[in-house]
């Protein structure tokens, strides 16, 4: 993506000149003119405390009303900055999450032409009926109720007109903002805006493909294709292409409406369990989760089954973060601390060498104990949610995206599960869950196809390892490069060694002195015999004397050898 070094460049001129009276408008002149003039200003905020949230940031409510005055790309872009609570203060996220993408619904006709465009025949040739009339409308989408020809009740979901090559529009511009208020602002380079802006790149464009999803739709249905409670909604692919979804419209209930629920014969309590359940298989068995359950997209069937819609927005998993997931779970069910740090340290949010993890451990068993054994109705996942962040902040831990959009579906999850009156507890619903992925987690299959994975890794190192000792040693040659080799803790090497040799040549010594003495007293002849007084009258043969001479050598280099050992303290 190329970052513009001038406005003069930057194509949508006119674009730019709106986003900058709108800036204006609302009070960012001096943050227009810091952003245009080419100085690079330093904040008056270390980055520990910019993240805090003082004074360096404006008015959380100003910065709303800007993104909502500048269009759909910039309130989608406000939407993703309302899920990253670890860069912005919680005030600013509590302001961003206010960004409601409800615009007023196309003209019919021009959705006509884009579905019939799409699909590449009249509108009639597919459809027995359209209702012109939306039944919602955001600044992406907005969908329309329709029947097929067969007869089959459908929700037709279409892509706005012209919404891609504005939003391609206006990332180019957001890239161009991005760089320069990473340039003028401290505060931008601790925030990573243009980071910020590649992450909404990634996350629209996808949300931008209808094909993107109706994939989605057709994974869920598989996952869960033995479940009877829960329903996903069939997709027509032959009325399917990147900017239509066509797909069954479910008939029911929103999930917040109890007292219909209840009016129809469903507990609202067994709806929350098959919510959570179904939540829980989504973390710990298939790696793709649906980041986007508030009420209206979760319907209550007539009878009784839990049908999820509007799949634009999914997170996906890793097996390693799925198992980090399990893990932690486990290890707050069971109150094992250990299981939660080991986790932690394996995935790489917490590092030993950089971090104080006793201090660590402390605060995250201060905020998690208080939660044990309670039930949805009496947690606040929203406040552990705050906690989170806090200690995020306070470590500076980096949490990637799919566990930030983790944690916001839990807080919608949960938010489900207090409004249908819910008791159940979550750590006891998701135990097992966790537990059997563990399980499943080493089993002989996945180590074999983590081992096969690592070999091919290993593998294709081999393969580049002779290049990359070609291409260094010829820079060496070519005296572009120096090659140095340096050694440490070598320094007392020799005289360690010296003394080593010495005393296992020492105890060779003795070992040959007591297996020469043995040989010398045991033998039966006699060597020149001699007579000495010594308490009597006694015959030694110089043979005799040359064994007890050995022997008594034998025995004070041995004492000496053992003695030396243990004052050295490498016994």
């Amino acid at each position: 993506m190329v970052l513009f070094k001038h406005t003069g460049r930057v194509r949508g001129l006119r674009r730019f000149g709106a986003i900058a009276r709108v800036l204006v408008k609302h009070g960012f002149s001096d943050l227009l003119d810091r952003i245009l003039s080419h100085r690079a200003t330093l904040d008056p905020l270390a980055p520990s405390d910019a993240l805090k949230g003082k004074s360096i940031y404006p008015s959380p409510r100003r910065i709303r009303k800007v993104l909502e005055e500048l269009g759909p790309s910039f309130i989608k872009l406000g939407q993703l900055m309302s899920t990253r609570a670890d860069l912005f203060p919680p005030e600013y996220i509590e302001e961003f999450k206010k960004l409601q993408d409800r615009v007023p619904p196309v003209d019919f006709d021009e959705i006509k032409r884009v579905v019939e465009k799409d699909l590449k025949h009249p509108l009639e040739d597919s459809f027995s009926t359209f209702t012109a009339d939306s039944l919602a409308a955001a600044s992406v989408a907005q969908v329309h109720l329709a029947r097929l020809k067969t007869g089959e009740s459908v929700a037709v979901k279409v892509v706005r007109p012209g919404i891609t090559k504005k939003i391609r529009e206006d990332i180019r511009l957001m890239y161009y903002f991005a760089e320069k208020i990473e340039n003028a602002f401290e505060i931008g380079k601790v925030i990573g805006a243009v980071n910020l802006v590649k992450e909404f790149e990634r996350n629209i464009y996808r949300e931008l493909d209808m094909l993107t999803e109706a994939g989605n739709i057709e994974r869920f249905a598989e996952n869960f294709k033995d479940v009877a409670e829960l329903y996903i909604p069939k997709v027509h692919w032959d009325h399917t292409s990147k900017s239509v979804l066509v797909m069954e419209h479910i008939e029911g209930i929103k999930m917040d409406r109890v007292e219909e629920l209840e009016a129809h014969g469903i507990d609202p309590k067994e709806v929350a369990m098959i919510g959570l359940h179904s939540f829980s298989r989504q973390l710990m068995e298939f790696g793709l989760f649906h980041a986007d359950p508030h009420p209206a997209n979760v319907i209550v069937m007539y009878d009784g089954r839990v049908s999820l819609v509007d799949f634009g927005i999914t997170g996906y998993l890793d097996d390693e973060t799925m198992l980090l997931i399990a893990n932690l779970f486990l290890g707050y069910a069971e109150h094992d601390y250990d299981v939660i740090m080991d986790a932690l340290e394996e995935a790489g949010l917490i590092d030993p060498d950089t971090m104080d993890l006793a201090s660590f451990r402390a605060d995250l068993k201060d905020i998690s104990e208080p939660f044990y054994g309670r039930s949805l109705q009496t947690i606040s996942v929203r406040d552990v949610y705050d906690q989170v962040i806090r200690l995020v902040l306070k470590y500076q831990i980096h949490l990637p995206r799919n566990l930030l959009l983790l944690l916001k579906t839990f807080i919608q999850t949960e938010s489900l599960g207090k409004i249908l009156g819910s008791d159940a507890n979550l750590l006891e619903v998701t135990r097992p869950y966790a537990k059997a992925l563990l399980m499943r987690g080493y089993d002989a299959h996945k180590m074999m196809r983590n081992l096969g994975r690592e070999t091919r890794s290993l593998a294709r190192y081999l393969k580049m390892m002779p290049k990359v000792v070609y291409d260094l040693l010829r820079l060496t040659a070519s005296g572009k490069h120096r090659l140095e080799l340096r050694h440490t803790g070598f320094q007392h090497f020799d005289t360690k060694l010296e003394k080593g040799i010495n005393r296992l040549t020492v105890g060779m010594v003795i070992s040959a002195s007591l297996v020469a003495a043995s040989l010398i007293l045991n033998s039966s002849q006699k060597v020149m015999e001699f007579s000495i007084e010594f308490f009597g009258t006694h015959v030694v043969s110089v043979t005799a004397l040359l064994g007890l001479v050995g022997y008594t050598m034998a025995t004070i280099l041995g004492l000496w050898l053992i003695i030396s050992i243990f004052r050295s303290g490498k016994m």
